[in-house]
């Protein structure tokens, strides 16, 4: 039986020790979910000049860079800690390509990093009954309609949730220490969001969304 490779804490106090090995066989094990968030979260216009995975190599470039200072003071799980990176160079991104072109002399503050619609489409799809007939595909891509405009409808903090339970695929206690709340309550916004969503699509909605 193959052994068990070493998990995220074992990782990191081998890092703190000295083990070049470990640090990148450390930031390598979240590779996979890195390059999730940041596809699912990346601009359309952005498209055909980004590339997620030029992105992720340059947030795994700064986290080596900054993971020293992290050992020293663990301010959070290292994932969620990861994941900000990631966040903090897309909305770097977002600003240079995007918002550039759309600022005006009334606001020149950041906007929000919005959600691309493919992926509001395909947080849809999750959210929806899962039908193979082609008259269920039909219902379910005008479902899938009336979901995306539901979730515009809903309060950024609800949308970004089901976007990091529903897309990103994180867990409890990584959404936990994304967002800086207890499991607890991410278990209750949680619950909250999807009640807001059931009562803007009625009978649309998918009752068995985990």
């Amino acid at each position: 039986m193959p052994p068990t490779p070493p998990d995220t804490d074992d990782l990191l106090c081998q890092v703190s020790q000295g083990d070049d090995g470990a640090r990148n066989q450390l930031l390598l094990r979240h590779q996979a979910r890195l390059r999730k968030m940041i596809a699912c979260r990346l601009h359309r216009q952005l498209s055909p000049r980004v590339d997620p995975s030029d992105v992720v190599q340059e947030v795994l470039a700064e986290a080596a860079r900054r993971l020293p200072d992290y050992l020293k003071a663990r301010p959070m799980a290292f994932y969620p800690w990861l994941r900000q990176i990631a966040q903090d160079r897309l909305v770097d991104l977002h600003r240079r390509h995007v918002q550039a072109r759309r600022r005006s002399v009334r606001r020149e503050e950041p906007l929000p990093l919005p959600l691309p619609d493919e992926s509001a489409v395909e947080l849809a799809g999750r959210l929806l009954w899962r039908g193979s007939n082609p008259s269920a595909r039909l219902h379910r891509r005008e479902r899938s309609e009336r979901l995306r405009r539901a979730l515009a409808q809903l309060g950024e903090r609800d949308r970004d949730l089901l976007v990091l339970r529903h897309l990103e695929e994180l867990s409890i206690r990584d959404i936990a220490g994304v967002l800086g709340i207890s499991e607890g309550a991410v278990k209750v916004r949680h619950v909250r969001a999807l009640q807001r969503l059931r009562a803007l699509l009625g009978d649309d909605f998918n009752e068995e969304t985990p």
